[in-house]
């Protein structure tokens, strides 16, 4: 399984809300992907981010950073080519990341139109 397709999956397995992929190619260097999700407690922020952990960590990924994971408000988990930003509900309002970071077009809800998308990715061979 891809590696966005397997956190998106992780997520989703473990309840996260309104799991968010921002392609990233065109507008920055820093990664290809953002994957954003919500949590609805600082428990389920950790829990969240550590089922991310374990399940690459089980394919031989792991990430280069972690942050904020003890404070359960906003985990940030970087993969290089993909950072997962997994926020408490209302931080999350707050940062409004994929409204930052979208160009009107790049913006996928897993869960709704991710499965038309993971195949005009793999088509176009971006995904990772």
């Amino acid at each position: 399984m891809e590696k966005l397709q397997m956190i998106c999956q992780l997520l989703d397995d473990k309840k996260a809300i309104d799991i968010t992929l921002v392609e990233l190619t065109d507008l920055t260097v820093i990664a290809d992907y953002f994957v954003i999700c919500s949590a609805r407690s600082n428990t389920q922020v950790k829990a969240l981010s550590d089922i991310v952990e374990e399940g690459m960590s089980k394919v031989g990924v792991e990430p280069l950073r972690v942050e904020g994971k003890q404070e359960g408000r906003w985990a940030v988990l970087d993969y290089g080519d993909v950072i997962v930003h997994i926020f408490y509900e209302e931080t999350r309002r707050l940062y409004s990341l994929e409204n930052l970071w979208s160009n009107g077009a790049n913006v996928t809800h897993y869960g709704v139109d991710s499965e038309d998308a993971f195949k005009k990715l793999q088509s176009e061979s971006k995904l990772v």
